[in-house]
């Protein structure tokens, strides 16, 4: 990555970068929920950057949850109760640190064939309707080129056949998982229409299909079967951006 924030991959704002320099930077001091974190003036300071593009970076961090700014008493590291969130007694996650996602995903593989398992034997007609609905909603975004519609059936799509599960605590569980997915692509990874999203319409029709077959370990394979795929499209982006830097 040279100064001008171009990284493999193409341009990035240096408040972006900045945002992963101060997760990173969290991780290297060892701070913790509650603690106090440097001022602006002295993390743009360590970041070689100017204090506009900290304040830019601060806010993107606030966004996700995992910054907080006290007015006249400083920045914090957040004390994010979430199931699987910063809280004090969970693991820190670090959306830069590949161990952290690849365990995330390995994570999730597991809680998708299980949700997937149970929407099989328990989805209501409404909760069937929703997963379809979200697999057009997926397929249309991918269809139009619209992003933004793409995702949003996507976790429709997930949180849909959470919900069709009919456990609350996995529920929950993916809920969060998939909140600390989104930080590792809006600090890491772009989100994008191409790569991987053509399978993916594809492998979420065939969930939904054999979750209203009724046929779990078929549902539980194909779940396991798009995860899987999901991460090694993630393995691939993250090799091309090595490459890139290598250069």
């Amino acid at each position: 990555m040279n100064d001008s924030g171009r990284a493999e991959g193409g341009y990035r704002p240096g408040y972006e970068l900045a945002a992963e320099q101060v997760l990173e930077l969290i991780a290297q001091l060892r701070l913790r929920p509650g603690d106090r974190m440097p001022t602006e003036n002295e993390l743009a300071q360590q970041l070689g950057t100017s204090r506009t593009v900290v304040r830019e970076a601060i806010k993107i961090l606030s966004a996700l949850g995992r910054v907080r700014a006290q007015k006249g008493r400083g920045l914090y590291v957040a004390d994010d109760e979430g199931m699987l969130g910063t809280g004090r007694w969970a693991p820190f996650f670090l959306p830069t640190d590949l161990d952290h996602v690849y365990m995330l995903f390995e994570f999730r593989r597991a809680q998708e064939m299980e949700t997937s398992r149970l929407a099989a034997h328990r989805a209501t007609p409404a909760q069937l309707s929703a997963i379809q609905q979200a697999v057009e909603l997926c397929r249309e975004g991918f269809d139009t080129g619209r992003e933004e519609l793409f995702n949003r059936g996507d976790d429709a799509f997930h949180t849909s056949v959470a919900d069709a599960s009919n456990n609350m605590f996995l529920q929950i569980a993916v809920r969060e998982a998939r909140r600390l997915q989104a930080q590792s692509n809006i600090i890491g990874l772009h989100g994008s229409i191409g790569g991987h999203a053509a399978k993916a319409v594809e492998e979420h029709d065939a969930i939904y299909q054999a979750i209203r077959a009724g046929n779990a370990e078929a549902a539980a394979q194909a779940a396991a079967i798009h995860i899987d795929n999901t991460l090694g499209d993630y393995r691939r982006e993250i090799q091309q951006r090595l490459f890139f830097r290598n250069d």
